[in-house]
């Protein structure tokens, strides 16, 4: 493992050190509370009745048997949801894909709910309910979705040019230049298309709830979620209660990866709980998690690279078709934004569709849209590298985006990281290790943009002088333990001194999502700003003991110095004496903020992956891995490596083994870790990490996002190294047994 620094200059006391983390104990002796652990007296059991149809019109709804059986307290069906969005098209879509309304869309669409006093009653009330379906056509599949004929799902989606009906529901281009005049410079061009499978983000711990609403329309719910503000918003907004009176509170999570960024179960539990007059829980299955909540997109990717003898890359273009599930989305606009953003290309063009079809509504998984383009553009830039007779890095290094670049998708990049990456890759002992037979290795660049958002903090000084730091964002992946040493480097005191906590929503404005990499690096922003704002309070207070100027006092090193003539002599007052005398100097000690914190600082990734193929029965081992990732800067290192690890390990599963596999009836035929096969510790080698830190000239630390950006070179990387260790350029992921031995014997054939 590697930390180079070489790159900031900024001194940091606290912030980088490797301390431990405030909510391990709770969580490896089982006291930390996750979603399912939320308990209410008088509590009822939620349960979905599920679609087994890939498509079908609901003809009728019988639930008169059911609602006659002892212990049930409630049932919903689409009837007990009035449309209260308007106009607003993606909250009608959530209204509908928590509760099918007249159609259902995919398998495993919810189209009813019952609450009762226990499990067996709940289970017991779903088989009493009577529902007459009529099959409709459907279709799973991208390019078939597009074909003309296609069953249409939407009829309120039509083509922009004809204006019929379109399974199409957005189109966006981005890049600049003249892509036909880049390729008429090149001496080399390749082309070719590529596939990738539904894939789920695989966090452990399934959707839970608890939800309770008072006959006076006020309410809470407790939740695993990612974003326990945005649930409030849009939680509110369908059930038609106002946004203050809905309390939600967020528990631990087990794994959310931008698949607990979006309600499934939650507004149908509160309108459970609201028709029972009871608290409501509802708790997945892992067959619900997988049919009914938010995988990624499956996709083609068309993908042409031109390039001059010299490696230079005169043009470049890539048609991306992304599944969006059920409903309309934005993934492929996504992934053409991201398509060639790691290159500095002057003819660059990439068109993304967004495609509906009967599977369920996609949701984000870390660095959504990503991977996909990734693997397809990385594996052409092997094939103009073989073709070039030069070394893939070094084609890379060559066209890697700098400083003063301008993206393939707009804006010009300020400092950037990718350059760096590659030569710490190029210079890396992985890269001279020596390879056996049947093994190979590739090596892959990933984008991932970043995001800041809407974010808001308090920080409370105790009478001791032990800080109480309360955020919004969700704690995913360590953000509490790194906005504790951010207070804690600001006010200049140990880090055991300050607690950080995710508080609710009636306890702070408005917070954005934990999604987009944001965590650390927003509440980081606004907890620097909030520490700055509690040590003027801190100074003012210290000028008031002293009687003397505010200007002349300084805050350093944990404690208020005075300066100027005639202060010198004065000892210093530490936080603990002012938080001591704070009750007579004017009262509590506290800092706030608000911000939106803009400009995220994108980010660059560059992997190495040794693979081992067993030409016989395809089967891929992964020998050796590196990341190698700018970090901005690295506030607790220890996570930041997780980030890279967590990632690239999410990345080998998709390569390999992951896939959702729809039947010719539409349904999902693999609903559970049993068939959908995520890895485990013994698929994976050590994970190797380097963090170089570039810092990010619009955050006050340098901070970047890191936890999304791994993700996005694994299946490229993967890619190129199974395809050198089996001679056979491998276009369709996951990379299984079956898929590698088929490509042989076509290669033979």
């Amino acid at each position: 493992m590697g930390h180079d620094s070489t790159y900031t200059n900024q001194k940091f006391k606290v912030v980088g050190t490797r301390v431990n983390r405030p909510d391990g104990v709770d969580k490896v002796t089982g006291r930390a509370k996750y979603g399912a652990d939320a308990y209410a007296p008088g509590q009822l059991v939620g349960l979905f009745l599920r679609s087994p149809h890939a498509h079908a019109k609901i003809k009728k709804i019988d639930v008169s048997k059911a609602e006659k059986l002892d212990g049930v307290k409630a049932i919903i069906t689409s009837a007990d949801l009035p449309d209260l969005t308007g106009d607003d098209r993606d909250l009608t879509d959530i209204l509908e894909n928590c509760m099918a309304r007249g159609r259902a869309l995919y398998d495993g669409h919810a189209v009813a709910a019952v609450a009762a006093i226990d499990m067996q009653t709940a289970k017991k009330a779903l088989k009493l309910i009577k529902i007459s379906y009529q099959k409709l056509p459907h279709v799973t599949d991208v390019d078939q979705a597009m074909e003309p004929g296609a069953p249409i799902i939407h009829d309120f989606v039509r083509d922009r040019k004809t204006g019929k009906p379109s399974n199409v529901c957005k189109i966006s281009q981005f890049g600049h230049g003249d892509v036909e005049a880049g390729f008429a410079e090149a001496d080399v061009i390749i082309e070719k298309t590529f596939k990738t499978e539904q894939t789920h983000q695989g966090y452990i711990e399934p959707h839970a709830c608890l939800a309770n609403i008072s006959s006076d329309n006020t309410g809470e719910l407790w939740v695993t979620t990612q974003g326990h503000f945005g649930f409030r918003s849009t939680c509110a907004e369908l059930l038609g209660m106002d946004v203050a009176k809905l309390k939600v509170t967020s528990s631990e999570i087990g794994g959310g990866f931008g698949g607990k960024t979006h309600v499934w179960i939650e507004p149908i539990a509160l309108a459970l709980s609201r028709k029972a007059n009871r608290p409501v829980k509802v708790v997945m299955s892992r067959d619900e998690v997988f049919r009914a909540s938010g995988p990624t997109s499956a996709t083609s990717i068309d993908v042409k690279i031109g390039a001059k003898k010299d490696g230079t890359i005169t043009g470049a273009t890539a048609d991306l078709r992304y599944t969006n599930g059920a409903f309309p989305g934005f993934w492929a606009m996504l992934g053409s934004m991201i398509s060639f953003a790691c290159y500095d290309i002057k003819h660059v063009k990439s068109i993304g569709y967004d495609v509906i079809v009967n599977r369920p509504k996609v949701a984000a998984y870390r660095a959504p849209s990503a991977p996909m383009p990734a693997f397809a553009i990385e594996s052409v830039m092997d094939l103009i590298a073989a073709e070039l007779k030069m070394k893939p890095i070094e084609l890379r290094i060559k066209n890697a985006a700098k400083e003063g670049t301008r993206a393939s998708y707009g804006p010009t990049y300020g400092p950037i990281g990718i350059g760096p990456t590659l030569d710490a890759a190029k210079n890396h002992p992985h890269m001279r290790a020596r390879l056996k037979k049947n093994q190979g290795r590739g090596v892959a660049c990933g984008f991932w943009f970043n995001f800041g958002g809407q974010t808001c903090v308090d920080l409370n000084i105790g009478i001791d002088g032990s800080v109480n730091l309360i955020v919004g964002t969700v704690d995913v992946g360590g953000s509490r333990a790194s906005l504790a040493l951010i207070a804690a480097e600001e006010l200049g005191i140990p880090y055991e001194q300050v607690r950080a906590n995710v508080g609710d929503t009636a306890s702070l404005g408005h917070n954005d999502m934990t999604d987009g990499s944001r965590g650390t690096f927003s509440s980081g922003m606004a907890t620097i700003f909030a520490a700055r704002n509690a040590i003027t309070v801190l100074r003012e207070r210290a000028a008031k003991t002293w009687d003397i100027p505010l200007e002349s006092v300084i805050w350093k090193e944990g404690a208020a110095r005075a300066t100027g003539k005639g202060n010198s002599n004065r000892p210093p007052l530490s936080l603990k004496e002012l938080a001591a005398s704070a009750p007579n100097t004017g009262g509590p000690i506290a800092g706030h903020n608000e911000v939106v914190a803009d400009n995220a600082g994108v980010s660059f990734a560059s992997h190495i992956c040794d693979v081992e193929v067993d030409p016989e029965t395809g089967v891929t081992k992964v020998i050796r891995y590196t990341v190698i990732q700018d970090a901005g800067k690295a506030v607790h290192p220890d996570y930041v490596e997780g980030q890279l690890q967590g990632g690239a390990a999410q990345g080998i599963g998709w390569a390999l083994n992951e896939e959702y596999v729809y039947g010719d009836d539409g349904c999902l035929q693999n609903p559970g870790f049993l068939d959908y096969r995520i890895p485990v510790c013994s698929d994976l080698p050590f994970i190797d990490t380097q963090i170089l830190e570039i810092p990010n000239p619009d955050h006050p630390y340098g901070i970047r996002g890191v936890g999304e950006t791994s993700i996005v070179p694994p299946l490229a990387a993967i890619g190129n190294a199974v395809s050198n260790a089996v001679g056979v350029r491998m276009n369709h992921t996951p990379m299984s047994p079956i898929r590698i031995l088929k490509a042989i014997e076509d290669s033979k054939a």
